[in-house]
């Protein structure tokens, strides 16, 4: 019974399971052999694209008293995972996957080209097309497109960061940033130049860093969605006050609609570690996660009429973006 171990114990569970060295070890895969397969349906290895990594899998929620399917569909959160952008794999983020599709989101997670096969900015690329593959494709998984969300943890909170922020990822794909109902950033690197960590120097060609690559270049470039960044207060691999706090201060001085969440008790990895069902008592970060995606299709009257301009012009993009889309995938 998982409720019978001691909270020490799944601590130090916790800190051994999400180290750098956790693909290496077992603990990753105890906890996702914890988490409930009993909450959610899986569709695993669908290509977004012709790359042997351009693959996502798909937790689609149940529906039940528990989890009853809005008319128009779940809502959609596309998350991207961390690791330097050279390792990690769908299959580790299981737990994520289940956390959020036992409360009603349906969750696509995708994999995408690392290095040395690729350096910026071709990872956001493939990013771009697991994001376009789900607005095209989701409804028929339960979702519904009009509510998409980004989201990533550490290196996939920047990329996540990205495609909310700089115009240039989307487009590329016949899409817009003000698509999408808001991204979710967890211990993310959004401001992290020059670059210390020689393992990562390469993947943004080191000491030749292109121009724009950092999120916080980014925040007058596009029509800002609605935008959650957490972090863990105190984190020794991503400097929260200067990434976190530094972007969500400049975003709502832009007039962005920004919630941040500094998490005690949790560090850079077991902050998304704590969506595990075994490690949930660490922080109530995927509560919050979960309220802040219900909040975009619950807005109360006053909000939906403030907000009804800027819903009507993404309701326009995604007309347009939707034709171009078809035109793409006819070619």
């Amino acid at each position: 019974m998982i409720a019978a171990i001691p909270r020490r114990s799944l601590k130090h569970l916790a800190l051994l399971c999400l180290t750098p060295l956790a693909a290496a070890c077992s603990p990753v895969a105890m906890i996702n052999r914890l988490t409930p397969t009993d909450t959610y349906v899986f569709r695993g290895g669908i290509a977004y694209g012709s790359a042997p990594r351009e693959r996502l899998d798909v937790y689609q929620p149940i529906t039940g008293v528990r989890n009853p399917q809005p008319a128009a569909g779940y809502p959609v959160v596309v998350f991207f995972y961390g690791g330097s952008w050279n390792s990690g794999n769908r299959a580790m983020y299981k737990f994520v996957g289940e956390a959020l599709a036992a409360r009603g989101i349906v969750t696509v997670i995708a994999d995408y080209r690392l290095y040395p096969e690729v350096r910026y900015p071709a990872f956001l690329r493939d990013n771009a097309r697991a994001v376009a593959w789900t607005y095209q494709d989701i409804a028929q998984y339960g979702g519904n497109p009009h509510q998409l969300y980004v989201m990533g943890h550490s290196a996939g909170g920047y990329n996540a960061a990205m495609l909310a922020l700089d115009p240039r990822w989307l487009e590329g794909v016949g899409m817009k940033p003000a698509m999408l109902a808001g991204w979710i950033g967890l211990a993310g690197p959004y401001d992290f130049l020059p670059i210390t960590d020689r393992a990562v120097q390469p993947v943004f060609h080191f000491p030749d860093y292109p121009a724009g690559c950092m999120p916080i270049d980014h925040v007058h470039d596009a029509q800002v969605p609605r935008t959650f960044i957490g972090a863990a207060k105190v984190d020794s691999l991503v400097n929260p006050q200067r990434n976190s706090v530094q972007l969500a201060d400049k975003l709502k001085a832009d007039g962005a609609q920004v919630t941040l969440d500094l998490y005690t008790g949790v560090n850079h990895e077991t902050l998304i570690g704590s969506f595990a069902k075994p490690l949930r008592w660490m922080s109530p970060v995927l509560h919050d996660v979960v309220a802040f995606v219900r909040q975009g299709s619950r807005q109360p009257a006053a909000d939906q009429a403030s907000l009804a301009p800027a819903a009507a012009a993404r309701r326009a993009i995604d007309t347009e973006a939707s034709q171009k889309l078809a035109t793409q995938a006819a070619r």
